[in-house]
């Protein structure tokens, strides 16, 4: 009977340690997918702001092309 009792025992220490990693499992995979989206979100983030910058980069050229031109003309 003792056995029985020590095996029983065990069971239910294994399922308490099984639903703990299931229920680990579970938030983990909700963290990657959150973590997942929001890696999305930044990387759209920066091509924008890199989009930003280069047509203000080109913009910045014009305007002192523009300046040496009226510079030259004085």
């Amino acid at each position: 009977m003792e056995s029985r009792t020590l095996a029983k025992f065990d069971l239910d220490q294994f399922e308490l340690r099984l639903n703990a990693l299931i229920r680990l499992n579970e938030r983990l995979r909700d963290e990657n997918a959150s973590l997942r989206a929001r890696q999305d979100l930044l990387v759209a983030e920066r091509s924008e702001l890199i989009e930003k910058t280069e047509q203000a980069r080109s913009r910045v050229e014009a305007m002192l092309s523009r300046l040496r031109a009226m510079e030259e003309n004085l």
